[in-house]
């Protein structure tokens, strides 16, 4: 076997979807849209899906997805019935765009009443009625490196959720996207592409929810890019819940001007591989971003949060803080890098990764890193992975607390720690619900 096959998986499944529906797919008739198309296929043809001997891959391996006999979703398929849309939030007044397997379905969301100045729309629709701002949104310029997965994704993406906040508009309400996957029979691709763009000085929070619907396999591929103006902050909540069948794939781009700050944080508890990989350049001075995130694994569930944070400016700084539980044979990663550029002087960046192992099988791997090329700066990671605390739990036993409560308590406390850090106020108690919700599906300590 070459090298070359060793460290990449065929792709001649996702060659044959692109050739099938190059005619298809939305702005077929704009020469720049399918010249981008084009290279993002040759691109994955050139790549393949990446192997463990990938570094970057070192830990998680796609070859699962061979088996998958994947067809890609389409926006014409049956529809389940929908008596109620997942939600973070507890009111049912704030925008919301809802998709069913990649596709936009206009008849659960929420459009009416968009605040002054926030323009929220379907990206198929954008296509066909701003093709000249999204031209200049989705070309690749070379500041981040196209991957297998994000070339796939240009290649085949149909649609996903585009927000642009103008200059200055202050948004009170949250944003939400909501995701859904639902397969039957077939596995399916599913590819969406998210543009979110913040003008100077304006803030909003973005809240994403993907959850499954029934126990069919789907695999999710997005890709989110974020642009933020000087001055701008945002605020950027996901919960993963999939089908745990399912396979979550998800790479986060965001690009931060001048006094901009990006804020994080993601809960993951479903699909039977997810990984969350987020590149972030801070490239004007006095940019911050705050990475944040939560994961709860059982059974076999793997779990991979990558993350590669550029400093290229002076005065930025950034911290991670991920935390997690892992009970069974899950398997959890973490592979976080800080890159500080020459120029790049009085950085101030953090990196913490915790784990919790639930049993003798589980497993986490954890690989902080820091690049460094300037020298005035103030950086530092740290990386942990351990039982619960025995004296704690026997704190809790000694008080009459049922051994299998006090687990859980302690979990809870442990999860609460990364929510408390990261996730906005308002959120905090929905999150912390669903990681009590997770511990409760099956009491620790339980076979």
């Amino acid at each position: 076997m070459s090298e070359t096959s060793q460290q990449s998986l065929g792709t001649e499944a996702f060659a044959a979807q692109f050739q099938a529906r190059r005619e298809t797919l939305p702005g077929s008739g704009l020469g720049w849209l399918g010249a981008l198309r084009e290279a993002g296929i040759a691109a994955l043809a050139e790549r393949g899906l990446p192997t463990p001997r990938v570094e970057d891959w070192k830990y998680t391996n796609l070859r699962p997805l061979e088996t998958l006999a994947l067809t890609a979703a389409r926006p014409d398929a049956p529809a389940p019935s929908l008596d109620l849309v997942p939600s973070l939030l507890a009111t049912t007044d704030h925008p919301r765009l809802v998709f069913l397997n990649g596709f936009l379905r206009p008849d659960l969301s929420r459009l009416a009443d968009l605040p002054e100045g926030v323009e929220l729309a379907g990206l198929a629709d954008l296509i066909a009625k701003q093709p000249d701002w999204l031209q200049s949104e989705l070309s690749d310029d070379g500041k981040f490196e196209t991957t297998a997965l994000t070339a796939l994704n240009t290649a085949l993406m149909e649609d996903g959720a585009v927000l642009r906040i103008a200059r200055g508009a202050v948004v009170e309400r949250p944003i939400e996207l909501v995701f859904l996957g639902a397969a039957e029979a077939q596995p399916l691709s599913i590819q969406p592409r998210n543009l979110i763009a913040l003008g100077e000085a304006s803030q909003a929070t973005v809240i994403e929810v993907h959850a499954g619907l029934g126990e069919g396999v789907t695999v999710s591929n997005s890709v989110s890019d974020v642009h933020l103006a000087p001055g701008a902050r945002l605020t950027h909540v996901k919960l993963q819940d999939e089908s745990h069948r399912s396979y979550h794939l998800a790479s986060l781009r965001a690009r931060l001007e001048r006094d901009s700050t990006y804020e994080g944080f993601g809960l993951s508890l479903g699909a039977a591989l997810s990984r969350n990989e987020a590149r972030v350049r801070l490239e004007g001075s006095g940019g911050h971003c705050l990475l944040g995130g939560g994961y709860l694994m059982r059974d076999k569930q793997h779990c991979d949060n990558t993350t590669v944070i550029e400093h290229l400016a002076p005065h930025t700084s950034c911290r991670e803080v991920f935390k997690g539980a892992l009970d069974d044979k899950a398997r959890g990663v973490f592979q976080g890098k800080i890159v500080v550029h020459r120029d790049a002087q009085h950085i101030d960046g953090h990196q913490l990764s915790k784990a919790l192992l639930l049993s003798d099988d589980a497993e986490m791997d954890a690989k902080p890193e820091l690049e460094i090329y300037a020298d005035d700066v103030k950086c530092s990671h740290g990386a942990t992975a351990g039982e619960i605390d025995h004296d704690a739990l026997f704190y809790l036993r000694c008080r009459g607390i049922p051994e299998a409560k006090a687990r859980s308590l302690l979990i809870q406390a442990f999860l609460a720690e990364a929510v408390e850090e990261a996730a906005p106020e308002a959120l905090r108690e929905a999150l912390n619900a669903r990681i009590i919700a997770w511990l409760a599906a099956k009491p620790q300590g339980a076979n």
